[in-house]
Parts: C-alpha cells; sequence; structure tokens
C-alpha cells in the first residue's frame, strides 16, 4: 500500500504516514492514510471474502469499482468519492470523507433516523446513472463483468439459497438466470445503506466492487430488500422504513421507467429477501428464530406466485 501511494506521487521520498485499518467491509482491505499532503482512502480486493461460508472472488473488481466511481461523478456530480489513482495490482485511492460530515445511513437507519426525501433521493440518483448508460456500447463493454457478477452476487446470494429451498430452487435459478441475460444499464451491484453515506448536498455511494453492465432491477431490488429487512432491526422505526420504501421506489420510477423494470425489482425482491437469511452473506442483524422464519414465509409465498408490482411486496410484507 505504501509503495503504490510512493509509486502514485502522493507520499513524499522517504514519508511513512499514519495508517488506520477501516472495519465494516468484508472483501476488501481499507485504509485511512494521514499524508502530509492530505488524508486519503486506499483500498485492495481480497481473493476470499471474510464470511463464514467459502465465498471467492477475482481482484479484478477493483479495477471496475474505480471505473463505476468515475462513470458516477461524471452523470451526477458528487454521487461518489473522488477517484484519485488506480494500479493493476488491485488497489486504489479515493478522497477521504469524514463521518462526521458524511454519516452512513445504515447507522442513520440504526438510530431510526429514517428520512423519506433523502431516501428519494437515493433513488433518483440511481435511476440517473442507469439512465444515463441505458443502451451504451461502450460503457457495456467497459463494463463486461459477467463472471463477477455471477461470482459475487448470483452464486452466493441466489444460486447458494437455491441449494437450501429445493421448493423454491427453480424459481431463484430462473432470477439468476434472467438477470445474468438483461444487459440495459450500469449496475452498482451493492447499493445497500452500508454503502451511501448521507452527504450535504445528497447521496454518496460506495463500494461498486460488483459495478456490471446488466439488469439495473438488481440495484433497486436490492436496496430495497435492505428497507424492508430493517424493520425487523429496528420495530419501533418500522412505518418510517416503508415511507423510505415507497419513497425510494417512487424517486427512481421518476427517473427512469424502462419497460417491465417494475416486475424484474418485484419478482428479484423476495429472492433477495430469502438469500439475506439463507444465502452466504445473511444479515447480521435477523438472529432470531422467529423472524428468520418470517422472511422465509413471505419470500417462498412470493416465489410461488410471483409479484409484478412493488405494492403487492410492501402489501405481502406488511400483512406478515
Amino acid at each position: 500500500m505504501l509503495a503504490f501511494l510512493h509509486d502514485a506521487g502522493f507520499a513524499a521520498a522517504g514519508e511513512t504516514p499514519a495508517s488506520t485499518v477501516l472495519t465494516g467491509g468484508v472483501s476488501s482491505d481499507i485504509w485511512k492514510v494521514d499524508l502530509r499532503s492530505g488524508t486519503v482512502c486506499v483500498k485492495r480486493a481480497l481473493p476470499r471474502l471474510r464470511v463464514a461460508q467459502l465465498w471467492e472472488a477475482p481482484v479484478e473488481r477493483n479495477r471496475y469499482e474505480w471505473r463505476w466511481m468515475q462513470a458516477a461523478a461524471r452523470i451526477v456530480p458528487g454521487s461518489a468519492p473522488r477517484v484519485l489513482a488506480h494500479d493493476e495490482a488491485g488497489l486504489f485511492a479515493m478522497e477521504y470523507l469524514d463521518g462526521a460530515r458524511f454519516p452512513l445511513w445504515k447507522n442513520e437507519l440504526r438510530a431510526g433516523r429514517a428520512d423519506a426525501a433523502f431516501a428519494r433521493q437515493v433513488g433518483e440518483r440511481l435511476a440517473r446513472i442507469h439512465a444515463a448508460t441505458a443502451g451504451d456500447a461502450r460503457i457495456a463493454a467497459e463494463f463486461a463483468t459477467d463472471a463477477g457478477f455471477h461470482a459475487i452476487r448470483l452464486e452466493p446470494y441466489l444460486l447458494a439459497t437455491a441449494h437450501r429451498h429445493h421448493d423454491v430452487a427453480g424459481q431463484l435459478r430462473s432470477l439468476a438466470e434472467r438477470t445474468a441475460a438483461t444487459r440495459t444499464a450500469l449496475v452498482h451491484g451493492d447499493v445497500s445503506p452500508k454503502n451511501i453515506l448521507v452527504g450535504p448536498q445528497g447521496p454518496v455511494f460506495l463500494d461498486a466492487e460488483c459495478a456490471w453492465y446488466g439488469d439495473p432491477a438488481f440495484d433497486l431490488a436490492f436496496c430495497l430488500n435492505h428497507l424492508l429487512l430493517k424493520c425487523l432491526w429496528v420495530p419501533g422505526a418500522a412505518p418510517r422504513f416503508m415511507q423510505c420504501f415507497d419513497a425510494l421506489a417512487g424517486g427512481y420510477i421518476s427517473q427512469y421507467s424502462a419497460a417491465g423494470i417494475e416486475a424484474r425489482v418485484a419478482s428479484l425482491l423476495p429472492g433477495l429477501l430469502l438469500a439475506r437469511i439463507d444465502g452466504k452473506s445473511p444479515v447480521e442483524y435477523v438472529t432470531a428464530e422467529a423472524q428468520k422464519a418470517r422472511v422465509r414465509s413471505v419470500a417462498r409465498a412470493l416465489l410461488l406466485a410471483p409479484p409484478a408490482t412493488l405494492a403487492e411486496v410492501r402489501a405481502a410484507w406488511q400483512e406478515s
């Protein structure tokens, strides 16, 4: 990491800056580095993720995260950290955003601070990135990361879950196949409250390691899924989380309403719900067996009778 900073010209000759390991991620090493010229954040992708089950992924994803951040910042200035330098060994440097000014959305939600206006901004910014890259052959060629997306998203989420739920295995495999075959826009791949900062000028997206030119429905479904699950984490804020669910979906559709996208989001959501309980990356805050049973019940019913609208998913979740 230090050699990279010297080669990139950020660390002066002989400078050995103080560095702090940043926690929270399972897929990368991340450091805050205090250089004489200022503070930067350095990230390196890991070949094996820090989860209980075996989960390996190509380290080349670091290169595509770098590219996604550049593309997003061009389309919606301020929507991603400013990237500074990259090398082919799998390291890149970006600006460090202080948590005092850029709190993590996940932490805000954990405290019960669920701002529907901010959620709408998340949907709008995400949709603008999708809309600006839809049908772009150059971007499609630049993010032809099908194998990586399969390794990081489709296999550990949908396909791994299919091995544990034989009665809906066909539905989960079909969702994976449909997602893999739909290539229409630039996808972030990990749009989650843990990867979104609440910036002074709006949402800032982090951790685009799963960047892929594919189905934008995945991004919207992935984030909406987290808002549903947060209802189990902070039950007292559940009504406000559902308002955020509506606002985020509404903000997205207002900016990008491609044909069939809501139906794909709605039918994918139950697969992701079940995956966050029984896939390779279960959410850490759903631990009670009664809560897990609730998620399984809703998800399996929706997989067997796929919804066409987000309102149907919302109603099934609230009824449970």
